[in-house]
């Protein structure tokens, strides 16, 4: 964390208002301020907290209640999380290589929290909570906390709520839980009573059932006491390093720890929408500085993280400056890369790892969660209505960043993992739009394929309509415009049109509304004389724009551009040394288009629809003639 004494606490603040105010848009958004102080027993695995909450009703509407999420109770026997789990275990998907079922589990969960003793699961029990200091009625449905209000929060008006909480840190399972498989004693992600979101849609009290994570803009202020042995590492800026140490202590600084057994850190994170924390007294903690911040990297020790840890820490700011340039600038003064949770599991300002792998799978982890940083911790879409906003661009961010700083990579296709992932899926019967709620699709294979497959394959594909270059440009300014303020598809969608001068609404309807498929072939060819004539077939029911390379005997090659009708514009050329003829449109409701070559049919070395295989064709078999 990047170390910022006490006296800095106004200037980070002050940071943090400069945040919120460029992060205005015409759409409201709600807002929160928490302070927290919790006290961990450690040995207990066991914590009591108070939070005092100052929530700033931005809406035009008058809310009569509030929601909580309390994320840890899905880790008890019988929960909607154990329940989802061991059904959806139930489903074959396949075989695998010895010919026995694949079944859908989520292999993280399985059914371990079935099997959780008394002392093993986790929990958050409300003791008591006020609003603007008079007690309030509350509900709890599982993973929901429901408080209908003695009055109302009226638009444009603040309410504070004071909460007294304790909790019991679970066995790891998902994401958060103590005593990892790595060793790590706590990965403290969704610890806290966290008020839901309230947007334009309305409330997203969404119940813990597996999947993703949806917050409110807003600053923390967060005191953490635990015993001394313990080093911490997660969201934030350290207040009181001189009196952590732990390498928190400002270069040549004096560390003094106060009497008794514990420590007390202090962290303020400014505009963010979570906060979470770790902690295990044999963390190795290591720093690295780029370009304008600081990154921390938390490891527990051995053979083999002696090496790929430090390694790794080396890596980050030359894929920080590839990310930087294509996709925009980290803003906050810290991030810290954590060995923890159950995989890789992002948070503002720092993410959960596993630590143990090898060199390119530990590189591999880290650069996609901190790719989030972009898609889910700036401009943190709804992860549960839109998850391939969030995994789909963070996979193809990741990917060009991995595979344009490691020299082996360099040169190979970064998608083509993205690309094999979502024709499996369209083979597959387990294929559902895009648009379905990532907690209700009918299986862990079909959810995971399309938010991160599929969602990589949108944004590569989306060159491939409008341009490689109206992409990237398009990418920096929905980051410039939309950082900070939920987008959502449609917001999206309106960046690459005004980028590009292209209509995309059907692009969106078909690859993410639907699950038809993109199908184009070489129906027939005819020798004309001196001219050739080439029909082409739409085979699946997703019209396309068409690339349709003609390539001689000399070698010499054409590209014959066929733009889609509803697209009302053409990308440009993309290749300025090959010849580009623009065709007339090819309208969406024709199956088949014909394309005349000026060459005779015995000078025609090869034909092929979209030489670049950006295509999502699901059968490229039909895409060449060769003579």
């Amino acid at each position: 964390m990047k170390v910022v004494l006490g006296s800095c606490l106004a200037f980070t603040m002050l940071a943090g208002s400069w945040l919120q105010l460029n992060a205005q848009s015409d759409r409201w958004q709600q807002r929160v301020k928490y302070t927290m102080d919790v006290a961990m027993d450690a040995p207990a695995n066991k914590f009591t907290g108070k939070q005092h909450l100052e929530y700033f009703n931005n809406s035009p509407d008058t809310l009569k209640k509030v929601f909580y999420h309390l994320y840890w109770n899905a880790f008890q026997p019988g929960s909607m999380m154990d329940v989802r789990s061991r059904e959806l275990g139930k489903i074959v998907i396949g075989k695998d290589k010895n010919g026995n079922n694949r079944l859908d589990w989520d292999n993280r969960v399985r059914d371990r929290i079935s099997k959780l003793k008394p002392d093993e699961i986790g929990y958050q029990k409300i003791i008591s909570l006020k609003r603007d200091g008079k007690p309030q009625s509350f509900k709890v449905v599982e993973t929901i906390l429901e408080v209908p209000l003695d009055k109302p929060i009226l638009p444009n008006s603040k309410a504070v709520f004071d909460m007294e909480f304790e909790a019991q840190v679970p066995v790891q399972i998902r994401r958060s839980g103590r005593h990892n498989a790595e060793g790590v004693d706590f990965s403290m992600a969704q610890w806290y009573p966290k008020m839901c979101e309230y947007d334009y849609e309305g409330w997203h009290a969404t119940p813990y059932i597996a999947r993703e994570f949806y917050g409110v803009w807003g600053d923390y202020d967060v005191k953490i006491t635990i015993d001394k042995k313990y080093i911490l590492g997660g969201t934030g800026y350290l207040q009181n390093p001189n009196l952590i140490g732990y390498g928190y202590e400002t270069p040549g600084a004096k560390v003094t720890r106060p009497a008794g057994n514990t420590l007390t850190w202090h962290f303020i994170a400014p505009n963010v929408h979570d906060f979470m924390w770790a902690a295990d007294p044999n963390y190795k903690h290591i720093t690295q500085k780029v370009d304008g911040f600081t990154a921390h990297f938390l490891y527990l020790e051995n053979e083999n993280t002696r090496e790929t840890w430090p390694r790794l820490a080396k890596m980050i700011p030359a894929a920080y400056d590839y990310i930087k340039a294509h996709y925009g600038a980290y803003p906050y003064q810290q991030y810290s890369f954590i060995q923890g949770g159950d995989g890789g599991m992002e948070y503002p300002m720092s993410t959960l790892i596993l630590g143990n792998g090898k060199m390119d799978g530990l590189y591999g982890v880290a650069i996609h969660e901190w790719m989030h940083s972009w898609y889910q911790g700036m401009l943190a879409t709804n992860e549960s209505l839109y998850p391939w906003m969030d995994e789909g661009f963070t996979t193809f961010g990741q990917d060009n960043t991995i595979h344009n700083t490691v020299d082996s990579l360099k040169g190979q296709n970064p998608h083509e993992d993205s690309y094999a992932g979502y024709f499996a899926l369209a083979r597959s019967p387990f294929e559902e739009p895009a648009t379905t709620h990532s907690d209700h699709y009918n299986t862990n294979y079909g959810y995971s394929l399309t938010a991160y497959s599929k969602g990589a394959v949108f944004l590569e594909q989306l060159g491939y309509v409008i341009g490689a270059a109206n992409r990237d440009a398009g990418l920096l300014r929905y980051y410039n415009e939309w950082r900070f303020k939920h987008p959502n598809a449609n917001d999206f969608i309106r960046v690459m049109e005004k980028e590009s001068g292209i209509e995309l609404d059907w692009y969106k309807q078909y690859f993410i509304n639907s699950t038809k498929h993109i199908d184009y072939g070489i129906d027939s060819i005819y020798s004309n004389g001196n001219k050739t004539t080439v029909r082409l077939r739409r085979i699946g029911q997703f019209p396309m724009p068409i690339d349709f390379m003609v390539t001689d005997k000399k070698g010499n090659q054409v590209m014959h551009y066929i733009p889609l009708s509803i697209m009302y514009g053409e990308k440009p050329n993309e290749q300025p040394a090959v010849k580009r003829i623009v065709e007339p449109v090819w309208y969406w409701t024709n199956p088949t288009y014909e394309v005349e070559i000026d060459l005779p049919l015995s000078e025609i070395k090869e034909l092929e629809i979209d030489p670049s295989q950006r295509l999502a064709d699901v059968d490229r078999r039909n895409n060449k003639a060769v003579s």
